[in-house]
């Protein structure tokens, strides 16, 4: 039953699944207020346990974002902006400066507010690729790299796939990464809206909430990928199955099986507006960091 309820959060599937061994290498740390899981995953054979591709993932607990302290935050948004250069560095094997080029896609639907960070985050970045191009000395006295972005949408809005779309704004625009940005589904309520996943694995949009789409990663878009993203969501069979666990009652198969197919459904928290406008504003001052600093 345990692997019908998929999580996008690698170190759920893992913690989950009592996966361990071979091809897959774990290290935990804290700072402060914040708790670091690094999960590298080596092997196809780990990957296919796993159900996730080989990559390295780095998921940061930072506690609920709605009561996330001045200090803490400083700290958050310091060490994921040194984590998004020091991936992105190690993946294009370049300096980030003024001649780097970094894609930011917002994926998800910003009509739909538990799927609505990754528009979100692309609505308060600040591009810098045109100044690059129209004002190349006010681009030079800024000391930023060249970042453009976009929302793109959904399927079901465009009747364009994600992937097609982006195959053809990277052949376009020729950046040296594609960061995607996006909301992710969680298998604990705890994980919502107080933990960040970053990969260098490329994401499958809407695999976390059985939508498969085309995985973005560099096989499918030509160049280094990272995904970053902050659950919002949760399946409601894991609501049942910790509802039966607090009450002290056996797992029923029969029910948790038929909540996890025809039935199943995703919730998000009452005040999910406010929370993922913190998780979009925490993201973009991370990424404006990393990239654009002097903006």
């Amino acid at each position: 039953m345990e692997e019908r309820i998929r999580s996008d959060l690698a170190m759920e599937q893992m913690e989950a699944n009592h996966l361990s061994g071979d091809g897959i290498a774990v290290k935990e740390e804290r700072i402060g207020n914040l708790y670091f899981h690094r999960l590298s995953i080596r092997e196809e054979a780990a990957a296919k346990r796993l159900q996730k591709p080989c990559g390295n993932y780095l998921t940061i607990e930072f506690g609920r974002i709605s009561r996330i302290e001045e200090a803490t935050e400083g700290a958050f948004l310091s060490l994921l902006s040194k984590e998004l250069r020091r991936m992105a560095e190690i993946l294009c094997g370049r300096e980030i400066n003024g001649e780097f080029q970094v894609f930011v896609a917002g994926l998800g639907n910003a009509s739909l507010t538990a799927d609505a960070v990754g528009p979100l985050v692309v609505k308060k970045l600040s591009a810098t690729r045109h100044l690059k191009l129209a004002e190349p000395d006010l681009y030079e006295k800024l000391g930023c790299a060249s970042l453009s972005c976009l929302s793109v949408g959904v399927l079901g809005q465009t009747g364009v796939e994600t992937a097609e779309l982006l195959s053809g704004v990277v052949r376009a625009i020729r950046p040296h990464l594609v960061l995607v940005v996006d909301a992710l589904a969680a298998r604990e309520c705890d994980h919502l809206f107080s933990s960040l996943q970053l990969s260098d694995a490329g994401i499958e949009p809407g695999s976390g909430v059985g939508n498969h789409r085309t995985a973005l990663t560099k096989d499918t878009l030509g160049l280094p990928v990272l995904s970053l993203g902050i659950p919002t969501v949760v399946n409601s069979a894991t609501l049942v199955r910790e509802a039966l666990s607090k009450g002290g009652v056996e797992e029923s198969d029969m029910i948790l099986a038929l909540l996890s197919n025809q039935k199943s459904f995703f919730v998000s928290p009452k005040d999910s507006d406010f929370l993922v406008e913190q998780a979009a504003t925490l993201i973009s001052r991370a990424i404006r960091r990393a990239f654009t600093p002097g903006l």
